[in-house]
């Protein structure tokens, strides 16, 4: 493989102490988000707090200010538009108790062909969800999020050392809490969509820590340097390799945040926040965490 960092000597286990303070402070940011989501005070989307969406076409393009304003004099709030102007449609979701679902959807098309009457609005689509299903939805997120962390710790345990298996799925969680904590402090729309993100960025953490683990394992064959002295080198020798992976995937997540539109901005968004902060873990959360548990350097070689 090219090789576009060559020969570095970076000290990764001289600066940990200042990566455990910004790590914490990402992590205490994330354990806030979930309490909030808990208490239902954060932005959760209607396929966890309930609501409708009703998608409706146009004849032509109508721009969102105007829907909005439309909307709003009707009496509508705490809603979410979207547009799809290659289709002249408009998509509405309203979060709302299971009394009101059946009325919002009614209300929103009464108002829009009052106000746009020549641009001859339908009902494209409706998707209601009372609190209940959301309630379920949201817990079954939270049991798919678990099975993934017992899946990378059996894995990493498997593959490793137990040692190996806790630090990579304290990274995991540190990169997903992290991920979640910011989206949270920028009020982005917690849903299913954001869920899958996290998911995909827990399986991202878990490929890169695992290539740092690797190196680091064949570098303890018959060594006989310090173990920081070791997870440094180990770190460096793969520094090239991390960099390029983590430049692809940033490079296309980027490229759907700037292009992809409106419908997958925060997904991308949650992607690119995820591979900056997968790889900084790996450096600074997974292999410190190894070094801290493991002791001598004798306690990693291979079974």
């Amino acid at each position: 493989m090219i090789e576009i960092i060559k020969n570095t000597k970076i000290d990764f286990m001289a600066m940990r102490k200042y990566a455990y303070v910004f790590s914490s402070i990402l992590v205490s940011l994330g354990i806030l988000a979930i309490v909030q989501i808990s208490r239902g005070k954060a932005n959760l989307g209607i396929d966890f707090a309930g609501g409708t969406a009703v998608q409706v076409k146009f004849t032509r393009l109508i721009p969102l200010s105007q829907v909005r304003s439309a909307l709003e004099s009707a009496g509508l709030k705490d809603m979410d538009l979207q547009d799809f102007p290659s289709v002249n449609k408009v998509q509405v979701k309203v979060k709302g108790g299971q009394e009101n679902l059946g009325q919002i959807s009614d209300q929103i098309i009464t108002t829009l062909k009052s106000r746009f009457a020549d641009a001859q609005p339908v009902i494209d689509s409706t998707m209601e969800i009372g609190p209940k299903v959301g309630g379920k939805l949201r817990n079954d997120a939270i049991v798919a999020s678990l099975f993934a962390a017992v899946g990378i710790i059996l894995y990493i345990a498997i593959r490793f050392q137990f040692r190996f298996s806790l630090g990579a799925t304290i990274a995991t969680f540190h990169d997903v809490l992290a991920v979640l904590g910011v989206f949270y402090l920028l009020g982005h729309e917690i849903n299913l969509i954001f869920i899958s993100a996290l998911l995909i960025i827990a399986g991202y953490s878990l490929t890169d820590t695992v290539v740092v683990f690797d190196r680091i394992r064949e570098n303890l064959r018959g060594a006989k340097d310090p173990i920081e002295k070791i997870v440094n080198r180990s770190i460096n020798e793969v520094l090239s390799r991390t960099f390029i992976t983590s430049f692809t995937v940033i490079l296309t997540s980027v490229s759907l945040l700037v292009f992809g539109g409106e419908v997958i901005h925060d997904f991308a968004l949650a992607i690119t926040l995820g591979v900056i902060v997968g790889t900084y873990s790996s450096w600074f959360v997974a292999s410190p965490t190894v070094v801290l548990l493991g002791g001598g350097k004798h306690s990693f070689k291979r079974r």
